[in-house]
């Protein structure tokens, strides 16, 4: 499965010629699944889109994947879980402003082109259409990135080069959710510079 904070952070073309490989067509469905979730949201995409744009019926797609809730399901948990495992890999030896430095320039990645934004930020704004298990998988999300941003912004503040205000779990709240509006702000505008303004806001 293609990982989105990697290096190269290859999207899909979606003009590329549609030659299907049926051990890949899962795979493909995900990809592309991911791509319309980050810039039309849960809503914004049907079956028939992702049919064309794999070439593949929408039969071949009810096959890997009987509802839509089970193929958001499935992108919402494969996109949590590589975002994740890129920030996990942070260097923890790092200092902690290193560290938030480097968790932005990851962060900064879904942006792509300008034209996306974070799969789960997308769709916390369709919250009354999700269905409850994706729902809890876009929490799940968001205490994550919340869980790492407290611990080190808890070590920033011992360090001195991080401001918290209060609790570290109450300014990691607030910063991710910072995050989370910048980037809109960021396709808005197709620049990357409000992430890092919001980070300035708690260095020292």
């Amino acid at each position: 499965m293609r990982k989105y904070l990697n290096s190269a952070w290859k999207q899909p073309d979606m003009n590329a010629e549609k030659t299907p490989d049926k051990n890949t067509v899962r795979e493909q469905l995900l990809d592309h699944a991911q791509i319309l979730l980050m810039t039309r949201g849960y809503n914004g995409f049907s079956y028939r889109d992702l049919s064309e744009l794999v070439g593949v019926k929408t039969s071949s797609i009810h096959y890997y994947f009987p509802s839509k809730e089970d193929l958001v399901l499935e992108a919402v948990n494969t996109y949590s879980a590589d975002v994740m495992s890129s920030i996990y890999a942070i260097d923890s030896s790092a200092s902690a402003e290193k560290k938030l430095d480097r968790y932005v320039k990851l962060f900064g990645k879904i942006v792509g082109e300008g034209d996306q934004v974070c799969l789960c930020g997308m769709l916390a704004a369709d919250i009354q259409s999700l269905p409850d298990e994706v729902r809890h998988a876009v929490q799940a999300f968001y205490k994550a990135n919340e869980s790492w941003l407290a611990k080190v912004l808890a070590e920033g503040e011992k360090q001195e080069t991080l401001r918290v205000n209060g609790k570290p779990e109450v300014t990691a709240r607030a910063l991710f959710a910072a995050y989370q509006g910048s980037l809109l702000a960021c396709r808005l505008f197709h620049s990357k510079v409000r992430l890092d303004e919001v980070t300035q806001t708690v260095k020292r």
